[in-house]
């Protein structure tokens, strides 16, 4: 158990910049506090005490902020950075070495009935506000954008960005111009700029046909 936790603040350590020492990592950081919750909510669970693990879950979701359904299966080292807002379903499946920042939802699409909820698999980053619905699979090392919508498979070493997710880099090529975390696709603002050059070209056919007379 002790060699468990060393390991676990050994990795928030490693990965983020900002983390202190050995007890302010053990002691302040919700993210870690909601893994060791629902570890034991996760025992609880398949041991057939579900009123109490669901119950030890929702008293984690209170502290942390961070739901994480006791029935998920998740691997080692996770490290969740600021974590408020964070969704794991019950079905997910979450690999080693996966790094989620706050409002990720690992969720599901609600039509779906047994596996619903994504497998995420090792080393895995998953940025701010992404969203990734329904029961498929986020291959190794792949990488989701800030307030990306993720509804189809990702094949491994691949980044996704925008609403739907769209592929941009896979096995270290671009397919096509990849976006940071801030600037991600806005189709509304797409939409609207598209409305606009029409209504500027009906101006201009009236203004012609104005002229004309």
């Amino acid at each position: 158990m002790w060699e468990r936790i060393k390991e676990d603040v050994q990795n928030i350590k490693e990965k983020d910049p900002a983390a202190g020492g050995f007890w302010e990592v053990m002691l302040t950081y919700s993210g870690l506090h909601a893994i060791w919750y629902y570890r034991f909510a996760h025992y609880l669970w398949n041991h057939h005490f579900r009123l109490l693990a669901r119950i030890v879950s929702n008293f984690a979701r209170f502290l942390t902020g961070i739901e994480i359904h006791p029935a998920a299966k998740i691997g080692r080292r996770l490290f969740i950075d600021h974590g408020s807002g964070v969704v794991i379903g019950e079905t997910c499946e979450v690999g080693d070495d996966v790094t989620i920042y706050q409002g990720v939802t690992l969720g599901g699409t609600g039509k779906e009935k047994g596996k619903r909820h994504p497998t995420i698999g090792n080393h895995v980053l998953i940025a701010s506000g992404a969203k990734i619905l329904g029961s498929m699979k986020i291959g190794d090392y792949s990488k989701i954008g800030a307030g990306s919508v993720v509804l189809r498979e990702v094949p491994p070493h691949s980044t996704v960005v925008g609403i739907p997710g769209r592929i941009v880099i896979q096995n270290g090529m671009r397919i096509k111009d990849e976006l940071d975390q801030v600037h991600l696709p806005d189709p509304i603002a797409d939409m609207i700029r598209s409305m606009q050059t029409q209504i500027d070209e009906l101006k201009r056919e009236l203004d012609k046909l104005k002229g004309g007379k």
